[in-house]
């Protein structure tokens, strides 16, 4: 996981994610690139705009075109002074997720800031991200900056979502000193035909080395979120890996779920991956 994104919601100077990202960056030895993205100005011209209208919208989205590209320099040597051999900055026009998903192809995580006050911060709009990038996600909380990885706790229940989120987190468990495997039993379903083979998750954690201590906090559904903020409180985490959406994202959000709990209100950053 040498590869990492941030979002970027400003470009005169760097928002917490962007600065998480770059501790991270320089704990892991790995490359970051900064991304700004802002929106077509096509997309906030109202119907029938005059000709002058649109000369005005189309001459400020140039001019923050050109401003944010001019902060490659700022941002690479703030990159570097924070301790990261290697960083680049991206500037993009488009639809968020979509330029991210792109230039995910080359990277192998992103981190993004929960903010409800800054564009693509507020919850459903990080649900939206950790979807539809195809990339493990990292979600901070507001202006956190700290990329410690000495405690993590794993969040598991049997299911695919949470395996892809822990083996996806491999190479950041590698750096912990104790890892803590929080189970909330298996999910089964009600009705199954056929079965699959068996997967030991501890098994496959020391198979790269890593020995977790299993504890049980077993719960259901609908407080699984607290349920896990509360046990990663105890176990003093620096990082919570879990699974995203077990259910359609429709009913998370409908009726409440473990996603959306976390992505609401998770006092430390959590690596995600549906």
């Amino acid at each position: 996981m040498r590869d990492i994104l941030a979002l970027a919601t400003r470009f005169s100077s760097w928002n917490g994610s962007v600065a998480y990202a770059a501790d991270l960056a320089a704990r892991v030895d790995g490359t970051l690139t900064g991304a700004y993205v802002y929106p077509s100005p096509l997309y906030m011209m109202p119907p029938y705009a005059s000709p002058q209208l649109l000369e005005i919208v189309l001459e400020n989205a140039r001019e923050i075109e050109r401003d944010a590209h001019a902060s490659d320099a700022s941002f690479v040597a703030w990159a570097k002074a924070n301790g990261v051999r290697r960083a680049a900055w991206q500037v993009a026009e488009g639809h968020v997720p979509e330029v991210l998903a792109h230039i995910g192809n080359w990277h192998d995580l992103l981190v993004i800031e929960r903010n409800p006050e800054a564009p693509w911060g507020a919850p459903a709009d990080l649900g939206a991200l950790v979807l539809r990038t195809h990339l493990p996600c990292i979600v901070t909380p507001h202006e956190w900056c700290d990329a410690r990885l000495d405690r993590i706790a794993l969040a598991w229940n049997g299911s695919a979502e949470s395996l892809r989120a822990i083996h996806a987190a491999l190479p950041l468990l590698c750096h912990a000193s104790h890892v803590v495997l929080l189970d909330g039993g298996r999910r089964d379903p009600d009705i199954e035909i056929g079965w699959s083979p068996r997967f030991d998750v501890e098994v496959h954690l020391r198979n790269h080395a890593i020995n977790a201590k299993r504890v049980s906090i077993g719960t259901d559904d609908e407080h699984a979120g607290e349920a896990l903020l509360e046990a990663a409180t105890r176990e003093s985490a620096d990082l919570l890996v879990m699974g995203a959406y077990g259910r359609t994202r429709i009913s998370e959000w409908a009726f409440g779920g473990a996603t959306r709990k976390i992505l609401s209100g998770a006092e430390i950053p959590v690596f995600m991956r549906h």
